[in-house]
């Protein structure tokens, strides 16, 4: 029976253990990118939602206007859709594999 870890027994405990020249990180400069694409893409999505509020007009609150900006395609659609579409991106950076 052969052991899968030859470096790790409770004889090294204590011992410095030599960490093989060819270790590398998971992630790699690919999903690094890929991640800061898909988080570009989540603030971006965020920014786009943001905006005045339903009883909000010219800055200032007014309980007897109603502000229809708040259901704007770019609130509703394209903003919530760019969060999704950034999660999906980060995930996919997160699986993919280092060459």
């Amino acid at each position: 029976m052969s052991k899968k870890h030859k470096n790790f027994s409770a004889d090294s405990v204590g011992k410095k253990v030599e960490v093989s020249e060819n270790a590398t990180f998971y992630f790699g400069k690919e999903n690094y990118k890929w991640m800061l694409i898909g988080l570009a893409l989540i603030i971006l999505g965020f920014i786009l939602m943001m905006g005045a509020d339903a009883n909000t007009v010219d800055g200032k609150f007014d309980p007897n206007v109603w502000n229809e900006d708040i259901f704007s395609i770019r609130r509703i659609r394209i903003a919530p859709m760019l969060v999704i579409a950034g999660f999906i991106v980060e995930i996919y950076a997160i699986l993919k594999r280092n060459k």
